[in-house]
């Protein structure tokens, strides 16, 4: 058996400002918006090279609270960006564009180079090698 992470789901407050985002700097493909409205939920399925997805949603209804699966965010995921050489230079780019990098770029204490930067939805996306 064969197993792997299809997608990981992320509800959030602005699709298109979300969409945009992952597609300036991290080059992902993206399929035509799905809109069920009778509940008024919204989708994007993002690709990126290498074969993860990342599906972006969006409802009424959707709240802060910790324990309800209608919340916002997630706590952080990471994309591999091929190099140290990569991290540093998208690292600038989003410094340019007036992101917030919250820590890096740098070597962890397990081993990962990395830098992490405050995305558009105020959540924490880390960019490694």
């Amino acid at each position: 058996m064969d197993i792997k992470i299809d997608h990981l789901a992320l509800y959030v407050r602005d699709l298109d400002t979300t969409k945009g985002f992952f597609v300036k700097y991290f080059n992902a493909k993206f399929n035509e918006l799905y809109h069920n409205t009778t509940t008024g939920f919204k989708s994007y399925f993002l690709s990126f090279d290498g074969g993860c997805c990342l599906e972006i949603m969006s409802r009424p209804g959707l709240v802060e609270e910790r324990n309800s699966d209608l919340r916002y965010g997630y706590i952080h995921f990471a994309i591999s960006v091929g190099s140290k050489e990569n991290v540093n230079e998208l690292t600038d780019r989003l410094i340019h564009d007036g992101y917030e990098v919250v820590s890096g770029p740098r070597t962890t204490g397990d081993g990962y180079y990395e830098s992490c930067i405050i995305g558009p939805e105020n959540n924490i996306i880390e960019i490694t090698v």
